[in-house]
C-alpha cells in the first residue's frame, strides 16, 4: 500500500493489537537434526485453521536480501523460500488450510505503480553502479584501500513478474516442496494447500480476499474460521477488516529501522558510500579469529490481531444521538473508505492529507462532526454514496488552508531543532586539546581505587605544558589561516556587515540542500501555483479541474469495490501523476455512473512490455525486446534512458513522483501484433493464463475422491464436496501434468533430492461462481461468535504514556523465564559462535559439476539434468521404524 508511515502510526495509536510470535526451534543431536512437531499445539496458544501467503512478500527478501549474504544462484533462492515457508508453517501452524498466492497479472491501475517502481529501480541501480565506480577511481588515486571488485551478476529483481523464467521455474518448485512437504511431514497431512501462481491473474492478497470472500458467501461456510494472513504490505490490515471475519490475525516480519548496512565499496558498516575513506578492515580479534562470527540476528515476527483492532475501533468510531441506526461493521468500512485518501497502490494521496500528521485522525473528527448532516454512512458492501463523501471533503478543504501553514511551521520548527542538536553534539564532543596519561589521566568508575601509578611526575607535569602550548600554537595558525582567507578580517566577533557573501561555516548551515519548492503551498495563491506548476494549466481552467476530479472519484469507487467485490475493470487507472485538492470536490454525486464490463486482464508477456523499463528487456523474446530499443520502434516513447523525479515537497528520491508516460494499451497492442508470430512454444506457454492447483495428502478426507477423478479419466468439471473438505467448496478439473501418489516427483533443484515415496496428488481447482451483479454482503455472518474482549480501560491510554512493549504470545498471562547476567555469559560461553545458516535444507553442499549460469535456468530439450549426484541429501530425515531415535539419545 502506498503508506509507508501507516504501520508505524497504527501501531503506535493501538499498541495491543500486536504481540510478539512465540516460535519453537528444531534442534540437533549428534549431527542430526530434529525437526519441529507441528502437530503439537501452537506455542502462541491459540489455534489457527487458515494460513494465508502472499508470496511476493516471502520471495523479495530471500532472493535479494538486505541484511545477509545474497544467494549465489536460483537454487539456493529456492531452497530460502522454502526455509521461509517452513518457518511460517511452525509458528502458524494451520489445521486447514493453507494458500499460497504469487502475483499474477495485476489490473492496469496497479501497473503504472509496478512500472514506476521497476523504471526507479532500473535507474537507481545505474546511478549506483556509476556512483561506485567514480569513488572507487577516487579513493584508489588517493591511496585508499579497497577489496577486490567480485566479478558477479547482478541479480534484477525485476525477474519477479509475472511471465519470466523464474517465476515458472518457482511455481514448478514450489509444486515439488508441497508434495514432499504433504509426503514427509505429520504437521501437513490433513492440511489442503492451495498454490496460485504468477499464471493467475491478480495481486496475491487480492486473490486471497476473492478467496475468503467466495467462501465465505457458501452456505456450509464455518463463520467462525481462525485466518491468519502472512504479508508485510499496509493494506492487508484494510483487506483483513474488509472480510468481516471475527478471527483474523496478521503476521509479519518486526520491522527493526535503522539496520546497519554495510558499503558496496569496503563492505564495512558504519557509514555510506559516498562517505567511504577506503580503510582496511580493522581485524577481530587479535588473528581475525572472529570475523564473521557475529551473524545479523534472526527475524522476528510479530502477530497484528484485528479483532482487537476492532475493540479500538469500536470505542473510537461509536457515536451516540444519531439520526439512524448505529452499525459497528459499516462505521469500519466508512474508516476503510477514509483510510484510501491518504494513500493507496492505485491513487496518489490527497495533497493536504498526510498520515504523519494524523490525517486519518483528522478524517474521523470530522466524520463524526457531519454524520448528523449525511444522515448515513458512506458506503455499503464496497458502493459509495458520494454526496456524503462531498460533505467529508468540502469540510477537509475548509481547513486546508491553516494545513499547509502549519506543516511549513512543523518543518522550520523540526529544522530548527535539528540544527540546534548538531550544534550540541558537536560541542559535547569536543572534549580537552589534549589526553594526559598516568595519574592525570580520566579513570572508568569501577577503576577509582586502582589508579595507574606515576613514574616520572616531573616528566608528565612537563608533557603536559608542552600539550597546551602545542595546541594553542595551532589554534594560532588557524586563526591567522581564516584571516589571510577572510582579506585581513577576523572571523570572530561580531559582524559587522561587510562580510556579506563570506561562507557560512558548515555547522551554521543545514547538512543537506533543500529541494526546490515551486508550489509554497503555505503562500497564498497555492491553488493557482499546484495546477501550473504540476499540470501546466490555469488555475481557472474549471474543465480541465473537473475532469482530474471525475477521475479520482471513479478511482475511489473503483478502490473499495476492489477490497470488497473483486476487479470491477481491468482496463480502468487515474491518468494523472497528482491528486487534486479536497476544496475541488464539489459536485460529484453525478461523476460517476458504472465501470466498463467484460473486461479482461492483460496477458503475462504484455504486462512485462507495460512495467518493464528496457534495462530489463533480457527477460522478453528478442523481437518484443526490440521494440523497448530500437528508434525505429512504434512505443519507444514508453521506455524513456532517463526521466524526471519530482520531490513534490518531498526530501528523497524515493518519496518523489516519477513522471514516466503513460501507456496507451491500444499503440502497446498494434506493435505487439506483429511480433506475436515470434513468441516460441515454451513462451506462448508461460504467456497464456493458468488456474489455481489444489495438493492433498494420502490421510486427507478428500484424496480417495481425486484419485478416484484420475482413475476415471473424466474431463467433466466435478464439485468439491464440502463435507469432506472444512466447508469449502469449488470446481475440480484434471492436471495436465499431475503429481499422483506411488509416482516419483522429480526435483528442480539439483540440491535437493527426488520425492522416490510420494503421498501427495494434485488437481485444478476453481472458486466457486457467482451471476453477474452478485454483491458479497460486509456483515458478520449468522452465527459468528466474537472473541473475547482483550482491553481494558488502561489500554486505551497505553499509546499516549511511552513505549510499551507488547506481550509474547496470545496468553496475556504467560510466565516467562528470566536470565540474569551470569545465565547471559553462560548461555553465550556454550552457544556456538556461527549460527546464520541453521535451516534444515542449508547443510547439504552443491554439487561439485552444477552448472554456475545465469540466474534464468533454461530447460533442456533432452530432459537430463547436467549434474552427477552419488547419495543425494534427504530434504526430512525418514521416519522408520528401523532408523535409530536421535530423541533417545537425547534424553539419555
Amino acid at each position: 500500500m502506498g503508506v509507508p508511515a501507516f504501520f508505524r502510526w497504527l501501531s503506535r495509536k493501538y499498541p495491543s493489537i500486536i504481540v510478539h510470535c512465540v516460535e519453537e526451534k528444531g534442534k540437533e543431536c549428534n549431527g542430526v537434526r530434529i525437526p519441529v512437531d507441528t502437530t503439537k499445539p501452537n506455542p502462541n496458544e491459540v489455534e489457527f485453521d487458515n494460513l494465508y501467503l502472499d508470496m511476493n512478500g516471502i520471495i523479495h527478501p530471500c532472493t535479494h536480501p538486505e541484511d545477509k549474504p545474497a544467494p549465489k544462484n536460483e537454487d539456493e533462492m529456492m531452497v530460502a523460500i522454502f526455509e521461509y515457508i517452513d518457518r511460517l508453517f511452525n509458528i502458524v501452524r494451520p489445521r486447514r488450510v493453507l494458500y499460497m498466492a504469487i502475483d499474477g497479472v495485476a489490473p492496469r491501475a496497479k501497473m503504472n505503480q509496478q512500472r514506476s517502481r521497476r523504471f526507479r529501480a532500473s535507474k537507481e541501480g545505474a546511478e549506483l553502479t556509476e556512483e561506485k565506480n567514480r569513488m572507487r577511481e577516487e579513493i584508489i588515486q588517493r591511496g585508499g584501500y579497497l577489496p577486490s571488485e567480485e566479478i558477479k551478476e547482478r541479480f534484477d529483481s525485476n525477474c519477479i513478474t509475472p511471465g519470466t523464467e523464474f517465476m515458472d521455474n518457482l511455481a514448478q518448485c514450489l509444486r515439488y516442496y508441497v508434495a514432499e512437504r504433504l509426503s514427509n511431514d505429520p504437521g501437513w497431512k490433513n492440511v489442503a494447500v492451495f498454490l496460485s501462481d504468477a499464471s493467475v491473474p491478480g495481486e496475491g492478497e487480492h486473490k486471497i480476499m476473492d478467496f475468503i470472500r467466495r467462501q465465505r458467501a457458501q452456505p456450509n461456510h464455518d463463520p467462525n474460521t481462525h485466518h491468519c494472513l502472512c504479508g508485510a504490505d499496509a493494506d492487508l490490515i484494510m483487506l483483513g477488516l474488509a472480510t468481516h471475519e471475527p478471527n483474523f490475525t496478521i503476521i509479519r516480519e518486526e520491522f527493526k529501522p535503522n539496520k546497519p548496512r554495510p558499503c558496496s565499496l569496503c563492505n564495512q558498516t558504519g557509514h555510506e558510500i559516498k562517505d567511504c575513506q577506503g580503510v582496511a578492515r580493522q581485524k577481530q580479534g587479535e588473528h581475525d579469529e572472529f570475523a564473521g562470527a557475529m551473524p545479523a540476528a534472526e527475524q522476528e515476527f510479530i502477530f497484528i490481531r484485528l479483532c482487537v483492532l476492532r475493540e479500538y475501533l469500536s470505542r473510537e468510531l461509536t457515536m451516540a444521538s444519531l439520526p439512524f441506526p448505529f452499525d459497528f461493521e459499516r462505521s469500519v468500512d466508512d474508516w476503510v473508505f477514509m483510510c484510501f485518501f491518504v494513500g493507496n497502490d492505485f491513487l496518489p494521496h490527497l495533497p493536504s492529507l498526510e498520515i504523519r500528521e494524523g490525517a486519518i485522525d483528522r478524517l474521523v473528527n470530522i466524520y463524526k462532526d457531519v454524520v448528523h448532516k449525511t444522515g448515513g454512512y458512506l458506503t455499503q458492501n464496497g458502493f459509495v454514496n458520494l454526496e456524503r463523501v462531498e460533505m467529508i471533503m468540502q469540510a477537509v478543504g475548509v481547513a486546508e488552508d491553516n494545513i499547509f501553514k502549519k506543516r511549513k511551521e512543523d518543518d522550520e520548527n523540526f529544522k530548527r531543532r535539528n540544527k540546534e542538536k548538531r550544534k550540541r553534539m558537536k560541542a559535547e564532543q569536543q572534549g580537552p586539546a589534549f589526553m594526559t596519561s598516568g595519574q592525570f589521566a580520566p579513570q572508568a568508575l569501577g577503576r577509582r581505587d586502582r589508579p595507574e601509578p606515576v613514574h616520572n611526575a616531573r616528566y608528565q607535569a612537563y608533557d603536559m605544558r608542552m600539550q597546551s602550548v602545542e595546541q594553542h600554537n595551532k589554534d594560532a595558525a588557524q586563526s591567522l589561516k581564516s584571516m589571510m582567507r577572510n582579506g585581513g578580517r577576523s572571523s570572530a566577533g561580531v559582524s559587522d556587515g561587510t562580510d556579506r557573501g563570506v561562507k557560512r561555516k558548515s555547522e551554521d548551515s543545514d547538512s543537506e540542500p533543500e529541494p526546490e519548492d515551486n508550489v509554497r503551498l503555505w503562500e497564498d495563491g497555492w491553488k493557482q501555483r499546484y495546477y501550473k506548476t504540476k499540470f501546466d494549466v490555469d488555475v481557472s481552467d474549471d474543465g480541465f479541474r473537473k475532469k482530474v476530479v471525475r477521475s479520482y472519484v471513479e478511482g475511489l469507487c473503483w478502490v473499495l469495490r476492489y477490497y470488497y467485490q473483486g476487479c470491477a475493470s481491468w482496463k480502468w487507472f487515474f491518468p494523472f501523476h497528482y491528486a487534486p485538492f479536497a476544496s475541488d470536490f464539489r459536485d460529484i454525486q453525478k461523476m460517476f455512473s458504472e465501470f466498463e464490463k467484460d473486461t479482461k486482464p492483460f496477458k503475462p508477456l504484455e504486462q512485462l512490455m507495460g512495467v518493464f523499463p528496457a534495462a530489463s528487456g533480457n527477460f522478453l523474446p528478442p523481437t518484443w525486446r526490440n521494440l523497448m530499443m530500437s528508434a525505429d520502434s512504434s512505443i519507444i516513447d514508453f521506455y524513456p534512458d532517463d526521466f524526471a523525479i519530482d520531490l513534490n515537497g518531498k526530501k528523497y528520491a524515493w518519496q518523489g513522483v516519477a513522471l514516466l508516460p503513460f501507456v496507451d494499451e491500444r499503440r502497446l497492442r498494434a506493435a505487439l501484433a506483429d511480433v506475436y508470430p515470434d513468441l516460441t512454444p515454451d513462451e506462448v506457454r508461460r504467456n497464456s493464463l493458468g488456474s489455481d492447483v489444489l495438493f492433498l495428502g494420502r490421510s486427507h478426507p478428500l484424496f480417495d475422491f481425486i484419485h478416484e477423478l484420475y482413475r476415471s479419466e473424466t474431463r467433466e468439471e466435478a464439485l468439491v464436496p464440502a463435507e469432506l473438505c472444512h466447508g469449502i467448496q469449488g470446481t475440480l478439473n484434471l492436471d495436465e501434468d499431475p503429481i499422483l501418489p506411488d509416482e516419483t516427483v522429480k526435483s528442480p533443484v539439483p540440491l535437493l533430492r527426488d520425492i522416490s515415496v510420494n503421498s501427495a496428488i494434485n488437481v485444478k481447482f476453481r472458486d466457486p461462481q457467482f451471476a453477474e451483479g452478485f454483491v458479497f454482503k460486509a456483515v458478520l455472518l449468522p452465527g459468528a461468535k466474537m472473541p473475547s474482549k482483550v482491553l481494558k480501560p488502561e489500554d486505551y491510554e497505553r499509546g499516549a504514556r511511552g513505549p510499551w512493549r507488547p506481550q509474547l504470545g496470545f496468553n496475556p498471562n504467560r510466565q516467562q523465564a528470566h536470565l540474569d547476567q551470569a545465565g547471559f555469559r553462560a548461555l553465550g560461553h556454550s552457544l556456538p559462535r556461527a549460527q546464520q545458516f541453521r535451516g534444515q535444507y542449508s547443510n547439504a553442499a552443491p554439487p561439485s559439476s552444477y552448472h554456475q549460469g545465469s540466474y534464468s535456468r533454461h530447460a533442456h530439450s533432452s530432459g537430463q539434468q547436467h549434474f552427477q549426484r552419488k547419495t543425494p541429501p534427504p530434504l526430512t530425515r525418514p521416519l522408520t521404524s528401523d532408523a535409530p531415535d536421535p530423541t533417545a539419545v537425547c534424553r539419555a
